[in-house]
């Protein structure tokens, strides 16, 4: 053969090989046959609020790169980067005009192509938020469809006749505050909109609608997207006879008598949605990560399909409405892990008071701070972080109305502040403005950045930081926190939570003070096949072991050790 045909075969070997990285390649795998996204730690970036690499006061995607390397310090494998997709900015990128663009105030798609490059040498992978039940008003699919009630996208967003007198169709309400449909004197309809008026409803029934996002995500992954977190996934579907909800007790935040979302969410119909947009998630070896609203553990195994055919990482937000309680916490981890799916868990995001905020009690806060990171980050299952949470951030809530810029605050004041609290910059250093921009912030930084911020605490080896550094690397390195099965100690302790993680001839015990007193505690691990002889601390914050045996803990403090059988 000669130079020249070789060379021409080594390309033709070189280009198949590319296509099946890009599609229809088979799951990565680690030893023990586990995909990549099992044991990955996720890290969720609110992009506005990140860094910002030009300084007009707005995060970007180059800030964002500017980043990679305290992230892979850190120990995050992925980040979830929430819409950074051109728009209007109605619900701050949850109002998409174009699925396959990078809004200018971000950056460009040159810039997303760098952040993907650069992440992928670093081992981090990129996964975006995929708005997949409403576009904004402004995108051509609805300017389209409102232009005549015979244009070629009418039946991609939801539209019907009144009841009359001005009337909507029925009693369906927005969970922003407002009626669920406005009325259109163009074409004399209404249109749905489960979120804002500048947020209609896409019309799922609709096969052209389906392909069309279907084909945005393949549009990502062949850019080099891994995966995408699906936004309000719920709310896909409605009863196409449009039938009034029933009515509830109470009223809610806006003043409104309440209704069951019966014929407007969590329709049979998602599920098999979901299924299909796996099938095209599988041909890329990507992951589905679900916002998955649920009143119990039962709901939210219905996300990951009889078949696991669903999303492979359906979020479990239960987590945050509970008591903070170890006995609480034992419960809902043991529903969890006899779930029958892979654990997801969340214990702060962009729409809820950070956790720093919710469980503080004003004495102990930075305590209960690295307890939260020393439970979630421990158990069987996939971790998904927020940013700035690995400080210490605290929410920066509005102190007026005139400050909020959430729209949500804005109809709801003071019931509801918005969610302008747990959207403020990332607090780098303690110097101006946190060192997030040299503009004027979009959102203003909190005081406590002066004591929690990245340069600051990495210099302490008792800051929070270090302790989710320290935690994470753990995580990775231990193949008993990998791998280990989950079984739960002295389950009869109403203050103290602990664990084993087992894994052959290893594992790990964590210990946990959910109490505001010092606590003593014992363990006799013989009948698991660990003898305490065997035993090897591996981090601790305000524990102190008085004899091998007996276990005392400060407030709040908690204890991990290596165990060998």
């Amino acid at each position: 053969m000669s130079a020249c045909v070789k060379k021409f075969a080594m390309l033709v070997l070189s280009a198949i090989f590319f296509a099946a990285g890009t599609r229809g390649q088979k799951p990565e795998l680690d030893a023990e046959g586990h995909p990549w996204w099992q044991h990955a730690v996720f890290y969720e970036i609110y992009p506005r609020s990140f860094a910002d690499g030009n300084n007009d006061g707005i995060g970007d995607l180059n800030g964002i790169t500017s980043k990679l390397d305290y992230l892979k310090n850190l120990g995050a494998d992925a980040i979830w980067i929430t819409p950074c997709f051109p728009s209007p900015q109605v619900d701050f990128g949850y109002d998409v005009s174009d699925y396959e663009a990078i809004d200018p105030m971000y950056g460009t798609m040159a810039d997303f192509d760098r952040l993907s490059a650069e992440s992928k040498k670093r081992n981090i992978r990129v996964i975006l938020d995929f708005v997949v039940n409403h576009t904004s008003d402004q995108h051509k699919w609805f300017l389209d469809s409102k232009s005549s009630r015979t244009s070629a996208h009418r039946d991609w967003y939801i539209w019907r006749d009144g009841k009359g007198d001005g009337q909507p169709p029925n009693n369906w309400l927005s969970t922003f505050g407002l009626s669920a449909w406005k009325y259109d004197p163009t074409t004399k309809q209404h249109y749905y909109h489960y979120f804002y008026p500048e947020q209609p409803d896409l019309n799922w029934r609709n096969p052209a609608v389906e392909r069309a996002m279907f084909d945005t995500t393949r549009f990502w992954y062949k850019r080099g997207v891994s995966g995408f977190r699906l936004d309000a996934v719920d709310t896909l579907y409605e009863d196409p006879a449009l039938k009034d909800n029933p009515p509830a007790p109470g009223i809610d935040k806006f003043g409104r008598p309440n209704t069951e979302e019966k014929y407007n969410k969590k329709l049979p119909e998602i599920h098999g949605a979901l299924q299909r947009l796996r099938k095209v998630a599988d041909e890329y070896n990507a992951v589905l990560i679900g916002e998955t609203w649920t009143s119990d553990v039962s709901q939210l195994k219905e996300y990951y399909g009889n078949h696991n055919d669903e999303l492979q990482l359906p979020m479990d937000l239960l987590l945050n409405g509970l008591p903070f309680s170890g006995q609480a916490y034992r419960k809902h981890v043991a529903a969890m892990d006899s779930a029958g799916g892979w654990p997801v868990y969340v214990i702060t995001n962009h729409d809820m008071t950070r956790s720093y905020t919710r469980y503080a009690d004003g004495e102990h806060n930075d305590e209960i701070a690295k307890l939260m990171a020393a439970f979630y980050l421990t158990l069987r299952g996939t971790a998904i972080m927020y940013y700035g949470e690995e400080l210490g951030m605290e929410n920066n809530d509005p102190k007026s109305r005139d400050e909020v810029q959430d729209p949500v605050g804005k109809l709801s004041w003071p019931t509801d502040k918005g969610r302008d609290g747990e959207r403020t910059p990332m607090q780098w250093t303690d110097g101006k403005n946190a060192g997030f921009t040299q503009g004027k912030p979009w959102l203003p930084v909190p005081p406590s950045a002066k004591t929690h911020n990245v340069a600051t605490e990495e210099k302490d080896p008792n800051s929070i930081f270090s302790v989710y550094k320290k935690v994470l690397s753990l995580r990775h390195t231990e193949p008993a926190l990998l791998e280990g099965d989950y079984v739960s100690v002295n389950n009869d302790d109403p203050n103290v939570y602990s664990y084993l993680r087992r894994y052959k001839n290893e594992a790990f015990l964590v210990v946990l003070n959910f109490s505001n007193a010092k606590q003593t505690t014992k363990f006799d691990l013989a009948p698991l096949g660990f003898a305490a002889g065997h035993a090897k601390p591996a981090l601790a914050s305000g524990a102190s072991a008085a004899d091998g045996k007996n276990l005392t803990l400060e407030p709040f403090g908690f204890y991990i050790e290596k165990l060998t059988k």
